[in-house]
Parts: C-alpha cells; structure tokens; sequence
C-alpha cells in the first residue's frame, strides 16, 4: 500500500480542540515533526481536517 509522510508546518495555538486532537491522532507533536502512515482512507480524511497545518508528500 502506498505511504504519506505527513509533516506539521503551522502550530497548533489559538486552533480548536478537535484539529487539536486530530494532530495528536495523526502522531503530530510539533513544527517540523513528521510522520509515516499508510494512505486509508480515515488518514485522509484527518489530513484533510488539517491540511492548513501540514504538508504531505507520497513515497
């Protein structure tokens, strides 16, 4: 299956609760921080939430 590294770009400050949440989900712990996880689509759909805080690039 297909892989995305998700990266966080922006802070998660002054954001609500659930993109909160969905970044701690996601494994996201801070600017710079980047993770690995298969392309499903509940990944998506969290990404998507997010997406004005990440940045994605598929392996």
């Amino acid at each position: 299956m297909v892989k995305i590294k998700v990266t966080q770009v922006k802070s998660n400050i002054k954001k609500m609760r659930s993109q909160k949440r969905t970044l701690e989900a996601l494994g996201l712990r801070g600017i710079g921080n980047e993770v690995v996880h298969e392309n499903t689509p509940n990944i998506i759909g969290m990404i998507k939430k997010v997406q004005h805080l990440v940045k994605t690039k598929q392996l």
